[in-house]
């Protein structure tokens, strides 16, 4: 049988029970929620970018409690069963030194929705300095990581600005 292959990148997802469907993404700072149910065997994968957003004083992470749902629905007309979800979990990287570690905190928002949810996270791979392949054979439950070898960590300065009274202009 040949294995269709569904990539997925920033704010997307996917569900099937296919056997033959491989859900793809790839990873850095941000997440990736595989669930299925075991039972239905059906399952789904989200890649979530921001899972919480902060405005002044004011943290609102209705974008990752809304990424979960979409997913937790799109299961759930495929023949999932709520109660019967399992989940793991993927990414949350710190990919760059010296800016937020955005990473962490999208990480522990999807492990604080799970329990919220009543999701039993069966594993999670979170965290380091390395971006991740991540493979979710959705009708199985089955999930491959690869790692990557190439540290994206240290930004580099790429124009400097020119010195006053020069007549550059950058853009």
């Amino acid at each position: 049988m040949t294995e269709t292959r569904m990539h997925i990148t920033q704010g997307q997802h996917a569900a099937s029970g296919e056997a033959n469907v491989v859900i793809t993404t790839l990873l850095g700072s941000c997440v990736a929620c595989c669930l299925w149910d075991p039972k239905a065997r059906v399952g789904g994968m989200n890649h979530m970018l921001l899972t919480v957003r902060q405005d002044a004083n004011l943290t609102d992470n209705l974008v990752g409690v809304n990424a979960m749902e979409v997913l937790i629905n799109a299961l759930i007309k495929s023949g999932a069963q709520r109660s019967s979800l399992r989940a793991k979990a993927f990414g949350g990287a710190r990919m760059v030194d010296g800016l937020s570690d955005i990473g962490e905190a999208n990480a522990q928002f999807t492990l604080d929705c799970l329990e919220s949810e009543g999701i039993t996270c069966d594993g999670h791979s979170f965290g380091g300095t390395n971006a991740r392949n991540i493979r979710f054979w959705p009708a199985t439950g089955r999930v491959l990581q690869r790692m990557s070898t190439d540290r994206l960590i240290e930004p580099k300065t790429i124009v400097q600005a020119p010195p006053e009274g020069n007549d550059l202009e950058l853009f």
